[in-house]
């Protein structure tokens, strides 16, 4: 089985910087694309940034210049370093990854999602 589990979203005031983690783990054979994406209330879920496995990154218009998005391919794992925060990055954080795995009968590519992770900017 693969996971993919958060960290590092809280509190902080506007201005500030927070840096997510989502490490990926179980029978992983390789990793495509990984990127964040949010989710505000009463809002759709949107993507963020994402990153190829190459390292080509793609930004959401609202965060670029702000949010850096990278990877550790070595430890299978996605990071966000958000600066400038702003009240209207308030979301539940979500990591996403495009996945090979190996499964009992063969492999298998799929997306996978973490649990989220809760980021509030306060004005």
């Amino acid at each position: 089985q693969v996971q993919l589990v958060e960290s590092g979203g809280g509190l902080v005031q506007a201005g500030g910087s927070l840096r997510l983690s989502c490490v990926a783990s179980g029978s992983i054979l390789s990793i495509n694309n990984m990127g964040w994406y949010r989710q505000a209330p009463g809002k759709q879920r949107e993507l963020v940034a994402a990153i190829a496995n190459s390292g080509t990154t793609t930004y959401a218009d609202s965060v670029k210049g702000r949010f850096t998005i990278s990877r550790d391919n070595a430890k299978n794992t996605v990071y966000l370093q958000m600066n400038s925060l702003k009240p209207e990055d308030t979301a539940v954080y979500y990591c996403n990854a495009n996945i090979f795995s190996s499964i009992s009968d063969g492999v298998r590519r799929r997306d996978y999602w973490g649990q989220g992770t809760q980021v509030t900017v306060s004005s």
